[in-house]
This record gives C-alpha cells, sequence and structure tokens, in this order.
C-alpha cells in the first residue's frame, strides 16, 4: 500500500496499465468500477455481467464515454479492442479468465459455484483470482488457494472487506511480535436466525440490496462465512460453535475476550468471533510477555492490560479492492488467504422444519442459515458446508427447526465444480 501510488504513477507514465476484468456488475462490482477508473496506472477494462446493460450502466456511472465502450461475447473481438484501451462489457464469464491482456479477474458475484468456476479457469489460464466472493472461499478456498499456488498466479481474499481487514491488523500485530488472542469483526445487523427475503424486502429495498444479499447479513450467514476466511486464514477457530456474538462498546472488549479463569468469556486463546455493537469495525486482541512493553502499552494509553485492542472503524468493501489487485500484479502477494488449510466451516442449519422432499435454496435464502464450527467437528458429524447448498439440493430426511444438516439428510447435485471442488479438498488436505 504504501507504494501503491508511486508504483502505479510510473506504469501510467510509460502508458501502461493493470488491465483487470471484473465478474458481477452488481453493488460490490459496480462500486469497484467506479473507484478504480479514477487510479492511475489501472483499468477496469473487461466486466462481465448476465444482464449486459448493467456492465455498461457501470462503465457510465465511472463517467467512461458511451464511444469508448464495446459490447461483444467475441474472444477475438475483444482481444482486439482491449489492444485498443477500449472497455469491454461481455455477457460470457468465460472471456474474463481468457482475455490476452487481462491480468487480474475479480470475482464480485457472491455466488459459490460461480466462484469456483471462475477461479478455477483464472488459473488454468495463469491470472490472479481475487475473491470478493467470500460464499466460494470459505467452501474450496484452501484447494483452490494450493492450485493457485502450483500455477505460479495469486489466490486471495481481497482489502476491504471484514476478512482482508482482520488480516491487516493480525498481520500488524504479529509482524511486531505480539501474540494475537483473539481476533473478528462487528456485525450490523441485529441477529434474526429466521429472517427471509420476504420479512428484509422493504429494508433492502430502501438499501439498494438484493433481499438474499440483505437475508445473508441479518440471520448471521456471512458474518460466520467471513470469520471461517479468518479462521482458515490464520489458524483461529470458534471457540463455541456460532461464536458469542456478544454485545459490547470498544472499551470493554477485553473485558469480555480472556479466558474465564480470568473473568472473561473464553475457554481458550486463538479464537474468532463476532461482536454487537462495534459496527463497521474489526478488532484483534493482542498481548504480550514482556513487562516493558506492558509499560510502553500503558504509557501510549492502549489501556492497563494484559490484553489490548487493535481496532479499525471502517471498512470500504470493494473500493479497497484496488490494494488487493496492486499487490497480486506487481508483487504477487496476497492480502488474505486460506495458508492454513481447513480450519473451520460454515455448517448448514435449517431455518424452519423441512420435509422428505424439499428443495433448500442456499445462503440468503429461507430454508438454511450458517453457523461456523471447527472444522474438526463438522468433519465428525458429517455437516455440510452451506456453500455446496442451492436450489438443486433435495431433502431426504426429515428435519427440524435449527437442526445442523448432514450429508445424509439431502441430496446434492454432484456435478458442479463447487461439490467436486469440495471432495479433492477433503481428500488432499483432510
Amino acid at each position: 500500500m504504501l507504494t501503491m501510488n508511486g508504483k502505479l504513477n510510473e506504469l501510467a507514465e510509460q502508458g501502461k496499465y493493470i488491465k483487470v476484468a471484473i465478474v458481477g456488475a452488481g453493488k460490490m462490482g459496480k462500486g469497484l468500477i467506479n473507484q478504480m477508473s479514477r487510479i492511475k496506472g489501472m483499468s477496469p477494462s473487461l466486466v462481465v455481467n448476465r444482464n449486459i446493460e448493467k456492465a455498461v450502466d457501470a462503465f457510465l456511472s465511472a463517467g467512461i464515454g458511451q464511444e469508448d465502450i464495446v459490447i461483444s461475447n467475441s474472444l477475438n473481438k475483444i482481444n482486439y479492442y482491449l489492444e485498443k484501451g477500449k472497455y469491454i462489457a461481455t455477457e460470457d464469464m468465460d472471456i474474463a479468465t481468457k482475455a490476452n491482456t487481462i491480468e487480474a479477474v475479480v470475482d464480485a458475484t457472491g455466488v459459490p459455484e460461480v466462484g469456483a468456476k471462475i477461479s478455477l479457469d483464472s488459473i488454468e489460464n495463469r491470472k490472479h483470482i481475487i475473491m470478493l466472493n467470500v460464499e466460494a472461499d470459505s467452501a474450496v478456498g484452501p484447494i483452490l488457494y494450493k492450485k493457485a499456488k502450483e500455477a505460479g498466479v495469486v489466490y486471495t481474499g481481497t482489502a476491504g472487506d471484514e476478512p482482508g481487514a482482520v488480516m491487516e491488523l493480525y498481520d500488524f500485530a504479529v509482524g511486531l511480535g505480539f501474540e494475537v488472542l483473539a481476533i473478528g469483526k462487528g456485525k450490523n445487523n441485529p441477529l434474526d436466525l429466521k429472517a427471509n427475503p420476504d420479512t428484509v424486502y422493504e429494508k433492502a429495498m430502501g438499501k439498494g440490496l438484493k433481499p438474499h444479499m440483505l437475508t445473508g447479513f441479518i440471520d448471521g450467514t456471512n458474518t460466520m462465512i467471513e470469520m471461517t476466511c479468518m479462521a482458515n486464514a490464520t489458524g483461529f477457530v470458534p471457540d463455541i460453535r456460532g461464536g458469542y456474538g456478544i454485545n459490547s462498546d470498544l472499551r470493554d472488549l477485553t473485558r469480555f475476550f480472556r479466558l474465564r479463569e480470568e473473568g472473561g468469556i473464553l475457554n481458550r486463546y486463538g479464537i474468532v468471533d463476532y461482536v454487537m455493537g462495534i459496527a463497521p469495525g474489526v478488532f484483534a486482541i493482542f498481548t504480550t510477555k514482556l513487562d516493558e512493553v506492558h509499560k510502553q502499552l500503558e504509557y501510549l494509553n492502549m489501556g492497563s492490560g494484559p490484553n489490548y485492542v487493535l481496532y479499525r472503524p471502517y471498512h470500504l468493501t470493494s473500493l479497497e479492492t484496488p490494494i488487493t489487485i496492486f499487490n497480486a500484479c506487481y508483487y504477487k502477494e496476497a492480502t488474505i488467504a486460506p495458508t492454513k488449510g481447513i480450519v473451520a466451516e460454515t455448517i448448514t442449519v435449517a431455518k424452519k422444519d423441512l420435509k422428505v422432499g424439499d428443495r433448500l435454496d442456499g445462503i440468503g435464502g429461507y430454508t438454511v442459515y450458517g453457523s461456523i464450527e471447527e472444522y474438526k467437528v463438522a468433519k465428525e458429524e458429517k455437516l455440510v458446508p452451506i456453500g455446496l447448498i442451492d436450489k438443486d439440493t433435495k431433502v431426504v430426511k426429515d428435519i427440524r427447526q435449527g437442526q445442523p444438516i448432514t450429508y445424509d439428510m439431502v441430496e446434492i447435485n454432484k456435478e458442479r465444480n463447487i461439490y467436486r471442488l469440495r471432495k479433492l479438498q477433503e481428500e488432499i488436505m483432510g
């Protein structure tokens, strides 16, 4: 980040640009396209969306002239116009990973199956892959990271999303020699495990969000998925299934996040959790074994110890993604990646009573929500990760509301990329 502006200015002065493809022109993708259009040395050169008008609108909203936008699904034509410096709008997702001058692909779809395909294709075509799609990353990120590393490209989550923002604090603390005890994020919305697209519809429309997206926030699934990504990047685990989700202000975080015998709530350190009352921030609790450093921290108004909190009061989601794009393309470094393998899981829980023959609908829907659990527990209990659930998932045993869903309760489409990747991940990585 410290060198990003200077290096990109150098590229721009040479008439060079990091050309990026963005898959998905929804709220996150559109914001990224607008932000990137103001950065020298980097270009949102290609946008993929099923509704081509949304891709064009994203360009226009960023101030790009209609005369500079080319609409096409022809790879040859697109390669030609990319060389000419034009901006491409296409409906063909495969173009993003095959176009000649594209260096990095950003997945802004939020759909697990789409994320699996985009990542695999990007890696095969030796392009860096930036995941705004934490839904896919939580389920198959470890195997995708392994494949990308073997191919010599970067697989990374993004700066600005809570996992990336937490990793920034974690790396800062560990890099300085502190011991990190707990990490986590604030949750914006009160937790409602029964939320569905109908109950949140009006609020979603007011926020300019799709009802399914807001449902995933309110029922906690998105929070659990993000904590799973944090766990797989750091080795930290949930202390209890679903986390504590305490209500706290910033001042009291260190009082709660200490061991029970020390007056806190934790059974162990090295945990990930979420907190009501500090959103939209992220935090890391840390300590030191050195008396002199404790004295220095108290002098610096970090509190009386022995635990201290690092807090970042904001995260700018896709508006920060250019930082990750730059680091991936220029330094070949990830912002956050599942380097620790499969540490945690976002398991599937029934949102209501389900009967044999029912169809599930996945993240942000009417039938299920996600909850974080240690992977070793999820594996032992044969719990299904929510990233594998979609509208083709059929119930084969009656399931009670609030019951975790196991593999023998449902029939999953085994032909999808994400299912095959998941099985490969479990075979190779445990």
